[in-house]
Protein backbone atom coordinates (compact mmCIF):
# COMPACT_ATOMS: atom_id res chain seq x y z
CA UNK A 1 0.00 0.00 0.00
CA UNK A 2 1.55 3.72 -0.97
CA UNK A 3 2.25 5.88 2.02
CA UNK A 4 -1.07 8.06 3.12
CA UNK A 5 -0.45 11.83 1.93
CA UNK A 6 -1.44 14.98 3.07
CA UNK A 7 -5.17 15.61 1.99
CA UNK A 8 -5.76 19.18 1.69
CA UNK A 9 -8.48 18.73 -0.36
CA UNK A 10 -11.61 21.12 0.49
CA UNK A 11 -13.96 17.95 0.69
CA UNK A 12 -14.54 14.89 0.29
CA UNK A 13 -12.09 15.57 3.08
CA UNK A 14 -9.33 14.00 5.04
CA UNK A 15 -10.99 11.39 7.87
CA UNK A 16 -9.45 10.60 11.02
CA UNK A 17 -7.11 7.45 10.41
CA UNK A 18 -8.53 5.83 13.62
CA UNK A 19 -11.92 5.67 12.07
CA UNK A 20 -10.83 4.39 8.57
CA UNK A 21 -8.74 1.68 10.71
CA UNK A 22 -12.04 0.88 12.33
CA UNK A 23 -14.39 0.75 9.50
CA UNK A 24 -11.37 -1.39 7.48
CA UNK A 25 -12.01 -3.97 10.23
CA UNK A 26 -15.32 -4.07 10.32
CA UNK A 27 -16.17 -3.92 7.05
CA UNK A 28 -16.93 -7.68 6.02
CA UNK A 29 -18.39 -8.16 9.55
CA UNK A 30 -19.79 -5.45 11.31
CA UNK A 31 -20.51 -6.49 15.70
CA UNK A 32 -19.52 -9.78 14.77
CA UNK A 33 -22.92 -10.36 12.37
CA UNK A 34 -21.46 -11.90 9.48
CA UNK A 35 -22.11 -9.09 6.52
CA UNK A 36 -21.19 -5.83 6.41
CA UNK A 37 -23.10 -2.70 7.90
CA UNK A 38 -23.73 -1.70 4.23
CA UNK A 39 -25.31 -4.94 3.75
CA UNK A 40 -27.58 -4.99 6.86
CA UNK A 41 -31.17 -3.50 6.81
CA UNK A 42 -31.95 -0.11 8.05
CA UNK A 43 -34.91 -1.84 10.29
CA UNK A 44 -32.59 -3.93 12.01
CA UNK A 45 -31.63 -3.50 15.59
CA UNK A 46 -28.13 -3.54 15.14
CA UNK A 47 -28.75 -0.23 12.40
CA UNK A 48 -31.13 1.31 14.96
CA UNK A 49 -27.82 1.22 17.33
CA UNK A 50 -25.43 2.87 15.12
CA UNK A 51 -28.09 5.45 14.41
CA UNK A 52 -29.00 6.03 18.20
CA UNK A 53 -25.08 6.18 18.37
CA UNK A 54 -24.32 8.64 15.51
CA UNK A 55 -27.46 11.22 16.42
CA UNK A 56 -26.59 10.98 20.40
CA UNK A 57 -22.43 11.38 19.41
CA UNK A 58 -23.82 14.96 17.67
CA UNK A 59 -26.25 16.08 20.47
CA UNK A 60 -23.07 15.42 23.17
CA UNK A 61 -20.28 16.97 20.86
CA UNK A 62 -22.70 20.70 19.75
CA UNK A 63 -24.99 20.54 23.39
CA UNK A 64 -27.76 20.03 21.60
CA UNK A 65 -30.98 20.62 23.84
CA UNK A 66 -33.60 18.37 23.35
CA UNK A 67 -36.41 20.81 22.05
CA UNK A 68 -33.98 19.58 18.53
CA UNK A 69 -34.30 17.14 16.30
CA UNK A 70 -31.53 15.45 14.40
CA UNK A 71 -32.15 14.35 10.82
CA UNK A 72 -29.94 12.21 8.44
CA UNK A 73 -30.60 13.49 4.76
CA UNK A 74 -29.28 12.76 1.46
CA UNK A 75 -28.38 15.35 -1.36
CA UNK A 76 -25.67 17.14 0.52
CA UNK A 77 -25.97 21.08 1.31
CA UNK A 78 -27.15 21.73 -2.12
CA UNK A 79 -30.40 20.18 -1.91
CA UNK A 80 -30.76 22.14 1.51
CA UNK A 81 -30.76 25.51 -0.50
CA UNK A 82 -33.94 24.22 -1.89
CA UNK A 83 -35.35 22.36 0.88
CA UNK A 84 -35.25 25.29 3.21
CA UNK A 85 -37.43 27.77 1.24
CA UNK A 86 -40.10 24.94 0.27
CA UNK A 87 -40.54 23.95 3.97
CA UNK A 88 -40.31 26.96 5.89
CA UNK A 89 -40.97 29.92 3.01
CA UNK A 90 -44.39 30.39 1.51
CA UNK A 91 -45.05 32.29 -1.00
CA UNK A 92 -46.41 35.68 0.56
CA UNK A 93 -43.41 35.51 3.25
CA UNK A 94 -39.59 36.79 3.26
CA UNK A 95 -36.36 35.34 4.10
CA UNK A 96 -33.47 37.07 4.55
CA UNK A 97 -29.70 36.15 3.66
CA UNK A 98 -26.15 37.03 4.69
CA UNK A 99 -24.27 36.04 1.27
CA UNK A 100 -20.42 36.26 2.09
CA UNK A 101 -19.48 33.69 -0.55
CA UNK A 102 -20.07 31.43 -3.17
CA UNK A 103 -22.41 29.57 -1.23
CA UNK A 104 -24.04 31.94 -0.18
CA UNK A 105 -24.96 32.79 -3.62
CA UNK A 106 -26.25 29.61 -4.38
CA UNK A 107 -28.84 29.19 -1.34
CA UNK A 108 -30.13 32.56 -2.15
CA UNK A 109 -30.52 32.27 -5.79
CA UNK A 110 -32.07 28.37 -4.80
CA UNK A 111 -34.74 30.48 -2.24
CA UNK A 112 -35.91 33.17 -5.01
CA UNK A 113 -37.72 30.01 -6.67
CA UNK A 114 -40.03 29.99 -3.58
CA UNK A 115 -40.76 33.54 -2.42
CA UNK A 116 -39.41 36.48 -1.39
CA UNK A 117 -35.93 36.19 -0.94
CA UNK A 118 -33.95 39.55 -0.19
CA UNK A 119 -30.09 40.04 0.17
CA UNK A 120 -29.41 42.02 3.60
CA UNK A 121 -25.97 42.08 3.55
CA UNK A 122 -23.17 40.80 0.55
CA UNK A 123 -19.85 41.34 -0.01
CA UNK A 124 -19.54 40.42 -3.63
CA UNK A 125 -18.54 43.58 -4.81
CA UNK A 126 -15.41 43.47 -2.82
CA UNK A 127 -14.40 40.02 -3.75
CA UNK A 128 -16.00 38.10 -0.81
CA UNK A 129 -13.27 39.22 1.44
CA UNK A 130 -15.12 39.53 4.71
CA UNK A 131 -17.94 39.56 7.09
CA UNK A 132 -20.48 41.68 8.91
CA UNK A 133 -19.84 43.25 11.93
CA UNK A 134 -21.24 41.78 15.20
CA UNK A 135 -24.40 44.44 15.47
CA UNK A 136 -23.96 45.22 12.22
CA UNK A 137 -27.08 43.92 10.43
CA UNK A 138 -30.77 44.99 10.82
CA UNK A 139 -32.97 42.09 10.51
CA UNK A 140 -36.88 42.59 9.43
CA UNK A 141 -39.00 41.11 12.07
CA UNK A 142 -41.74 39.53 10.09
CA UNK A 143 -39.11 37.62 8.51
CA UNK A 144 -39.35 34.04 8.18
CA UNK A 145 -35.65 33.32 8.85
CA UNK A 146 -32.22 34.73 8.14
CA UNK A 147 -30.28 32.60 6.42
CA UNK A 148 -26.19 33.07 6.56
CA UNK A 149 -23.08 30.46 5.81
CA UNK A 150 -20.76 30.03 8.76
CA UNK A 151 -17.85 29.26 6.58
CA UNK A 152 -17.24 30.16 3.10
CA UNK A 153 -15.05 27.14 1.90
CA UNK A 154 -14.06 28.75 -1.64
CA UNK A 155 -12.99 32.15 -0.91
CA UNK A 156 -11.98 31.03 3.18
CA UNK A 157 -14.43 33.56 4.95
CA UNK A 158 -15.18 32.46 8.36
CA UNK A 159 -17.68 34.34 10.97
CA UNK A 160 -15.93 33.84 14.62
CA UNK A 161 -19.23 34.47 16.26
CA UNK A 162 -22.77 32.83 16.40
CA UNK A 163 -25.15 35.46 14.32
CA UNK A 164 -28.14 36.67 16.58
CA UNK A 165 -31.53 37.14 14.34
CA UNK A 166 -32.50 39.31 16.93
CA UNK A 167 -35.90 37.02 17.64
CA UNK A 168 -36.25 35.93 13.66
CA UNK A 169 -34.98 32.52 13.11
CA UNK A 170 -31.75 31.98 12.38
CA UNK A 171 -30.90 29.16 9.49
CA UNK A 172 -27.23 28.29 9.07
CA UNK A 173 -25.17 26.44 6.30
CA UNK A 174 -22.19 25.16 8.74
CA UNK A 175 -21.08 22.35 6.39
CA UNK A 176 -17.42 23.31 6.60
CA UNK A 177 -16.95 24.29 10.43
CA UNK A 178 -19.37 22.44 12.38
CA UNK A 179 -17.73 20.55 14.87
CA UNK A 180 -14.49 22.86 14.74
CA UNK A 181 -15.60 24.39 17.70
CA UNK A 182 -17.95 24.91 20.11
CA UNK A 183 -21.38 26.38 19.17
CA UNK A 184 -24.45 28.06 20.61
CA UNK A 185 -27.09 25.81 18.78
CA UNK A 186 -30.06 27.92 20.38
CA UNK A 187 -29.09 30.94 18.75
CA UNK A 188 -30.28 28.39 15.26
CA UNK A 189 -33.75 27.58 14.39
CA UNK A 190 -32.00 25.16 11.95
CA UNK A 191 -28.41 24.19 11.02
CA UNK A 192 -27.43 21.88 8.61
CA UNK A 193 -24.04 20.47 6.90
CA UNK A 194 -22.64 17.90 4.36
CA UNK A 195 -20.46 15.67 6.35
CA UNK A 196 -17.73 15.44 4.18
CA UNK A 197 -15.81 17.99 5.97
CA UNK A 198 -15.69 17.57 9.53
CA UNK A 199 -18.70 14.80 10.32
CA UNK A 200 -17.64 11.91 8.41
CA UNK A 201 -17.90 10.98 4.31
CA UNK A 202 -19.94 12.36 1.18
CA UNK A 203 -23.06 11.63 0.86
CA UNK A 204 -24.77 12.30 4.49
CA UNK A 205 -26.29 15.71 5.27
CA UNK A 206 -26.91 16.42 8.91
CA UNK A 207 -30.27 18.67 10.11
CA UNK A 208 -30.66 20.23 13.31
CA UNK A 209 -33.61 21.87 13.56
CA UNK A 210 -35.91 23.14 16.36
CA UNK A 211 -39.08 21.21 17.02
CA UNK A 212 -41.66 24.22 16.90
CA UNK A 213 -40.45 24.77 13.11
CA UNK A 214 -41.83 21.33 12.14
CA UNK A 215 -45.05 22.18 12.53
CA UNK A 216 -44.34 25.24 10.35
CA UNK A 217 -43.13 23.23 7.72
CA UNK A 218 -45.74 22.90 4.65
CA UNK A 219 -48.01 20.13 4.32
CA UNK A 220 -48.08 20.17 -0.15
CA UNK A 221 -44.43 18.32 -0.21
CA UNK A 222 -43.74 15.40 -1.32
CA UNK A 223 -43.05 13.85 1.94
CA UNK A 224 -38.88 13.51 1.03
CA UNK A 225 -38.95 17.16 1.00
CA UNK A 226 -40.75 17.92 4.61
CA UNK A 227 -38.66 17.83 7.79
CA UNK A 228 -41.86 17.15 9.63
CA UNK A 229 -42.46 13.94 7.62
CA UNK A 230 -38.42 13.02 8.08
CA UNK A 231 -38.23 13.78 11.65
CA UNK A 232 -41.75 11.80 12.17
CA UNK A 233 -39.70 8.84 11.47
CA UNK A 234 -36.26 9.24 12.90
CA UNK A 235 -34.36 9.56 9.29
CA UNK A 236 -36.08 6.13 7.88
CA UNK A 237 -38.55 7.48 5.85
CA UNK A 238 -36.76 5.62 2.61
CA UNK A 239 -33.80 3.56 3.04
CA UNK A 240 -31.21 5.96 4.73
CA UNK A 241 -26.99 5.92 3.80
CA UNK A 242 -26.21 3.21 6.27
CA UNK A 243 -22.92 3.41 5.83
CA UNK A 244 -22.03 7.23 5.93
CA UNK A 245 -24.41 6.87 9.37
CA UNK A 246 -21.94 4.36 10.16
CA UNK A 247 -18.99 6.70 9.73
CA UNK A 248 -20.53 9.15 11.66
CA UNK A 249 -20.93 7.19 14.69
CA UNK A 250 -17.11 6.22 14.71
CA UNK A 251 -16.21 9.91 14.01
CA UNK A 252 -18.10 11.38 16.92
CA UNK A 253 -16.06 8.80 18.94
CA UNK A 254 -13.31 9.75 18.23
CA UNK A 255 -13.98 13.45 18.31
CA UNK A 256 -15.10 12.41 22.13
CA UNK A 257 -11.94 10.71 22.67
CA UNK A 258 -9.76 13.43 21.18
CA UNK A 259 -11.54 15.96 24.16
CA UNK A 260 -14.41 17.18 22.15
CA UNK A 261 -15.03 20.37 20.02
CA UNK A 262 -13.38 22.59 22.60
CA UNK A 263 -10.18 20.84 22.29
CA UNK A 264 -10.83 20.95 18.22
CA UNK A 265 -11.09 24.71 18.15
CA UNK A 266 -7.70 24.95 20.36
CA UNK A 267 -5.91 22.83 17.84
CA UNK A 268 -7.29 24.57 14.37
CA UNK A 269 -6.69 27.74 15.83
CA UNK A 270 -3.19 26.32 16.14
CA UNK A 271 -2.96 25.05 12.61
CA UNK A 272 -4.68 28.15 11.02
CA UNK A 273 -2.06 30.35 13.04
CA UNK A 274 0.78 28.38 11.60
CA UNK A 275 -0.40 28.77 8.21
CA UNK A 276 -1.33 32.38 7.95
CA UNK A 277 1.75 33.61 9.90
CA UNK A 278 4.15 32.05 6.98
CA UNK A 279 1.98 33.89 4.53
CA UNK A 280 1.97 36.95 6.72
CA UNK A 281 5.58 36.75 6.59
CA UNK A 282 6.05 36.31 2.83
CA UNK A 283 6.82 40.08 1.91
CA UNK A 284 3.87 39.56 -0.16
CA UNK A 285 4.90 36.41 -2.27
CA UNK A 286 2.06 35.05 -0.84
CA UNK A 287 -1.51 37.23 -0.81
CA UNK A 288 -4.00 36.46 1.72
CA UNK A 289 -7.54 36.26 0.33
CA UNK A 290 -9.73 37.07 3.10
CA UNK A 291 -9.58 39.80 5.69
CA UNK A 292 -7.76 39.24 8.60
CA UNK A 293 -10.59 39.10 10.94
CA UNK A 294 -12.63 36.91 8.52
CA UNK A 295 -9.86 34.74 7.93
CA UNK A 296 -11.15 30.89 8.31
CA UNK A 297 -9.46 28.79 9.96
CA UNK A 298 -10.85 25.30 8.05
CA UNK A 299 -9.82 27.05 4.14
CA UNK A 300 -6.32 29.01 4.22
CA UNK A 301 -6.98 30.26 0.68
CA UNK A 302 -4.05 32.83 -1.00
CA UNK A 303 -2.44 33.93 -4.22
CA UNK A 304 1.39 33.81 -5.50
CA UNK A 305 2.03 36.36 -7.89
CA UNK A 306 0.80 34.90 -10.83
CA UNK A 307 -1.23 32.15 -12.18
CA UNK A 308 1.83 30.31 -13.76
CA UNK A 309 3.43 30.56 -9.96
CA UNK A 310 0.15 29.03 -8.59
CA UNK A 311 0.14 26.04 -10.64
CA UNK A 312 3.84 25.29 -10.37
CA UNK A 313 3.57 25.61 -6.47
CA UNK A 314 0.81 22.55 -6.59
CA UNK A 315 2.72 20.69 -8.49
CA UNK A 316 5.83 20.86 -7.02
CA UNK A 317 3.42 20.38 -3.70
CA UNK A 318 1.71 17.13 -5.42
CA UNK A 319 5.21 15.62 -6.32
CA UNK A 320 5.84 16.01 -2.12
CA UNK A 321 2.58 14.22 -1.21
CA UNK A 322 0.91 17.27 -0.41
CA UNK A 323 -2.48 17.17 -2.76
CA UNK A 324 -5.57 18.89 -3.00
CA UNK A 325 -3.90 22.75 -2.79
CA UNK A 326 -5.71 24.18 -6.07
CA UNK A 327 -7.72 26.94 -5.36
CA UNK A 328 -11.18 26.68 -6.38
CA UNK A 329 -12.10 27.03 -10.20
CA UNK A 330 -13.85 30.03 -10.05
CA UNK A 331 -11.03 31.87 -8.03
CA UNK A 332 -7.54 30.14 -8.80
CA UNK A 333 -4.66 30.47 -6.11
CA UNK A 334 -3.83 28.00 -3.44
CA UNK A 335 -6.46 26.77 -0.80
CA UNK A 336 -5.45 24.60 1.82
CA UNK A 337 -8.47 22.93 3.90
CA UNK A 338 -6.89 21.94 7.67
CA UNK A 339 -9.91 19.92 8.96
CA UNK A 340 -10.50 18.29 12.26
CA UNK A 341 -8.91 15.13 11.23
CA UNK A 342 -5.78 17.50 8.98
CA UNK A 343 -2.82 17.02 11.48
CA UNK A 344 -0.37 19.79 12.65
CA UNK A 345 2.49 17.81 10.96
CA UNK A 346 0.85 18.75 7.33
CA UNK A 347 0.67 22.02 7.71
CA UNK A 348 4.30 22.46 9.07
CA UNK A 349 5.66 20.49 6.02
CA UNK A 350 3.79 22.73 3.82
CA UNK A 351 4.65 25.88 5.48
CA UNK A 352 8.50 25.13 4.95
CA UNK A 353 8.05 23.65 1.51
CA UNK A 354 6.42 27.58 1.08
CA UNK A 355 9.17 29.05 2.52
CA UNK A 356 11.49 27.21 0.28
CA UNK A 357 9.50 27.40 -2.58
CA UNK A 358 9.46 31.45 -2.35
CA UNK A 359 13.38 31.03 -2.22
CA UNK A 360 13.63 29.34 -5.38
CA UNK A 361 11.19 32.02 -7.22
Amino acid sequence: MSERIFNFSAGPAVLPEPVLDRARDEMLSFGESGMSIMEMSHRSKRFAEVLDRAESGLRSLLTIPNNYKILFLQGGATLQFSMVPMNLLAEDEKAEYVVTGAWGVKAFSEAKRYGLAKTIFSSEDGGFRTIPGRGELRFDPSASYVHYTSNETIDGVEFDYDLDGGGVPVVCDASSNILSKPIDVEKYALIYAGAQKNIGPSGVTVVIIRKDLLERCRRDLPKLLTYRAIAENDSLLNTPNTWGIYLVSLVCKWLEGEGGVAAMEKRNLEKAAVLYKAIDSSDGFYRGHAERAARSRMNVTFHLPTPELDKKFCSEAESLGMNGLRGHRTVGGIRASIYNAFPKEGVERLVEFMKDFAMRN
